[in-house]
């Protein structure tokens, strides 16, 4: 067995302190209650710690079913929950708080823009995928490419091949641009926010999230439900939903260490033990300009140097916002004994 520790599922709009259920029909049985902070409450259950570094792709996808089925019986309950990133973990209670105390102010901004919102995802795909690529094979531009291969058909190279394929994908990809925007303007009116979602292939026309008032769910449907009607030849449709607000409002609670803030202040040249936001970026941007690639190129490892510069900035970045978190405005100190104070940050994931 590993270390124990809290495994924190996401945040509620609750006060108290109370039992929220315990999973009768799953592998793990951990009571899930909350901790309260203020008007907040985490939403967590005492766990086995996981570095998710180290564990299989079965094992982390069985791992964020189970994580994200919490946070939906959760929002079953009628709070609103901010979830919270897979593998986040607090070593006891009082770290949990120490965390609500940090990104309290985030979490309530948050909370108030998450409030009586549910996420429903909409992916759209090729009803007859083969026969949009035989009508795009019949465009005027490609068909002509083709009929000129082929009247020396032992002569076919590989990038003949290649420059009909390149045309082809850039068919498709018109076509399917074209009909993604009119499926994002038929929608706008019923969401208050879109995330559009990669393309996980060609099948596939658009995958977005929208985020929508919970009075306007059942416009929001009958809309998709016009949307598939109306492309119901070319188009086929899904929707997943309701869900807490994934795509837009997960947070990420990040414990930063003395080693990576340490090496970050050394990469960019601070040799104080205090500095501001704006002396940080002042002193990235003249470096950045220095070590610009495209102003040394003739110097081996220069793309190296200038990623770490950028990496070295984001550290350095984030370590401002938990700073300013713990009440210290604009003020990063890089003494191990005040990092211990401010080595927490809560941010809206990326």
């Amino acid at each position: 067995m590993g270390k124990k520790g809290v495994c924190i599922y996401g945040i509620i709009n609750s006060n108290s302190a109370s039992d929220l259920f315990t999973p009768k029909d799953s592998y793990r049985k951990e009571n899930v209650y909350t901790i309260p902070y203020q008007d907040v409450s985490a939403a967590v259950s005492n766990s086995e710690i996981i570095d998710f570094t180290y564990s299989s792709k079965d094992i982390s996808a069985q791992l964020l079913v189970w994580h994200q089925k919490v946070i939906e019986k959760i929002m079953s309950l009628k709070y609103t929950i901010i979830p919270v990133r897979l593998g986040t973990f607090a070593v006891d209670e009082a770290e949990v708080k120490d965390i609500l105390s940090k990104g309290y102010s985030l979490i309530k901004g948050v909370m108030e823009k998450t409030r009586d919102k549910i996420e429903t995802d909409v992916v759209a795909t090729w009803t007859d995928f083969n026969s949009i690529l035989k009508e795009i094979g019949e465009e005027e531009e490609i068909k002509k490419l083709k009929e000129k291969i082929l009247t020396n058909p032992k002569r076919i190279t590989v990038d003949d091949q290649m420059k009909v394929g390149v045309m082809i994908k850039k068919a498709l990809d018109k076509k399917r641009e074209k009909y993604a925007l009119q499926i994002q303007t038929f929608l706008n009116n019923y969401c208050t926010a879109f995330k559009v979602h990669e393309l996980m292939d060609d099948r596939m026309v658009i995958n977005v999230a929208c985020l929508i008032n919970i009075g306007e769910q059942k416009d929001f449907d009958r809309k998709v439900g016009e949307i598939n009607t109306k492309f119901a030849e070319k188009l086929n449709f899904r929707c997943v939903g309701p869900l807490p607000p994934y795509s837009f409002y997960t947070l990420e609670i990040k414990k930063m260490q003395f080693e990576e803030i340490d090496w970050a202040k050394k990469k960019l040249r601070l040799s104080d033990d205090f500095a501001t936001k704006n002396e940080v970026k002042k002193v990235y941007r003249k470096l950045a300009f220095s070590f610009h690639p495209d102003r040394n190129p003739n110097i081996p490892g220069i793309e190296k140097e200038f990623d770490e510069l950028t990496k070295a900035y984001r550290i350095l970045d984030d370590y401002c916002g938990a700073c300013k978190q713990a009440g210290k405005e604009d003020s990063l100190s890089f003494s191990e004994e005040e990092f211990e104070k401010n080595k927490i940050l809560v941010k809206v994931k990326d």
